[in-house]
């Protein structure tokens, strides 16, 4: 599976531009051009939304109404495939493929499968449990409906818990009949998500190291531990009614995991420098990139977003290693540097690439 063309109107900085892919394809030009934007109309299409921006209309080119992103995807050898994303200010997103559109966004989620490296990623290191949280849920939503389904039942269910805990607290009411029944359905949906979790923690954590490892050059010992609550979450949360009705929210569940990340037995999010951080980001991705190769049965698309800054150059090397890897069937790379992206390039590779100039 690969993208072909990519079509833009009035998104971001591009009025009206399309592009010719290849299997690697190079983006350079100076700060500020758009490469990075190219890279996130292509994550738009698998996610219907930005990687960069949390609101759709900031991604309207400025003075204008509307955007669109249109994608040809090669999906197998003999279907040849179209997705378009459309946003008019005022009215509701529109995602295509073909010429039908999607009654929800999550029937596409996985459709095509995508993995971003970029230089926001040590939020993952350094940032709020959230995001980590948010990784995982990146991850198993493109491989898992039934995950996705319990995710989105467990956020409705937990905003309703915890709007019924918030009138408990400023009316000084209590019902525990109505409060169980929010108990037993943000349960269910939680111990699956749990078990989920755990499940892909166990998979994902060997090739995450393996990757750290590979990259570091053997010099570093890393590894991982995903945190979530002990014993079974009904019990849980009866068992916390008396505290949570004074506080008004919930306080133990699924949407309070969190994975530590350690460097030589510390926290990496204190001790690892900026390449280690990078490190950490490049080597979770490239798992997220085994995890779904394996799991949707399909090589996921890989777009590496200015990966070379901060890296020293025995890193970089192991970098161009991996991107001369059979197992990458499709690859883009942004960079400041043309003369660097001539090296970027494998030479084995050189014929099935290209380079766009911004």
């Amino acid at each position: 599976m690969y993208i072909k063309s990519l079509t833009l109107n009035n998104f971001k900085n591009f009025s009206d531009k399309e592009f010719n892919f290849s299997q690697i394809n190079c983006i350079v030009g100076n700060n500020g051009v758009g490469k990075t934007n190219i890279l996130d109309a292509i994550y738009y299409l698998s996610f219907c939304k930005s990687f960069l921006n949390p609101s759709d209309s900031e991604t309207i080119r400025y003075g204008e109404d509307f955007f669109s992103i249109k994608g040809t995807y090669q999906l197998t050898d003999t279907n040849e495939d179209t997705f378009v994303i459309s946003l008019k200010k005022g009215e509701r997103k529109i995602v295509k493929h073909g010429k039908q559109a999607y009654k929800k966004f999550s029937e596409h989620i996985g459709k095509i499968p995508c993995v971003v490296v970029s230089p926001n990623d040590n939020i993952y290191i350094t940032g709020r449990s959230e995001y980590r949280r948010k990784f995982m849920d990146i991850i198993l939503s493109q491989c898992d409906s039934v995950y996705m389904d319990n995710l989105i039942n467990y956020n409705k269910c937990l905003e309703q818990r915890n709007k019924l805990l918030k009138l408990f607290q400023q009316t000084n009411t209590f019902d525990a009949i109505q409060l169980d029944i929010w108990n037993e359905k943000l349960s269910a949906c939680g111990e699956i998500i749990k078990q989920k979790r755990n499940e892909f923690f166990n998979e994902f954590l060997p090739p995450f190291q393996r990757y750290y490892n590979y990259v570091s050059g053997n010099n570093e010992d890393v590894s991982a531990m995903y945190h979530t609550f002990e014993g079974t979450l009904l019990d849980i949360l009866r068992g916390n009614t008396d505290k949570e009705r004074l506080i008004g929210y919930t306080t133990k569940g699924v949407h309070r995991d969190d994975i530590v990340f350690t460097l030589n037995d510390h926290n990496a999010a204190t001790c690892a420098s900026q390449g280690q951080q990078k490190t950490f980001v490049l080597a979770l991705k490239l798992a997220q990139f085994d995890y779904l190769k394996t799991h949707k049965q399909t090589v996921p698309i890989l777009l590496l977003d200015d990966i070379f800054d901060k890296f020293d150059f025995q890193r970089v090397q192991k970098i161009l290693q991996l991107v001369a890897d059979e197992k990458f069937n499709q690859v883009f790379l942004t960079d400041t540097h043309p003369d660097r992206t001539q090296m970027i390039i494998p030479d084995n590779k050189k014929d099935d690439s290209t380079i766009i100039r911004l």
